[in-house]
């Protein structure tokens, strides 16, 4: 009994045609990724080393906070629709998504208040 059967014709391959156009187009697209990407600049770091780390903390903070107000936006939506088809595990779980996100929107000011 065979399970699969082998195709003995071998398909074949073409290239899409291309025109004058499109090809001088694809031409400049590639030597501009080529120049952006090859082409490479010097970093200077800057003096002090704690106003890196100061930097990178308030970037990571700020991805933090942007997910907390994603989070927030959702649970308002979630609660919206449990109150419209009366489903009450839709609103317990809308009201935990909304408490989630406004910790984790807050996530920095905790830090610091339990830190001192």
């Amino acid at each position: 009994m065979k399970l699969f059967k082998k195709e003995s014709k071998k398909k074949e391959t073409r290239s899409l045609p291309m025109g004058k156009k499109s090809r001088s187009a694809f031409a400049v697209y590639t030597a501009l990724v080529l120049m952006l990407c090859c082409c490479t600049t010097t970093a200077f770091a800057a003096g002090d080393p704690l106003t890196v780390i100061n930097n990178l903390s308030e970037f990571i903070f700020g991805l933090i906070r942007a997910i907390g107000m994603i989070l927030l936006g959702f649970g308002i939506v979630q609660i919206g629709l449990s109150l419209k088809s009366h489903d009450p595990s839709q609103r317990a779980n809308g009201f935990l998504t909304l408490a989630g996100g406004v910790v984790i929107t807050f996530a920095k000011e905790i830090l610091t208040l339990i830190t001192g």
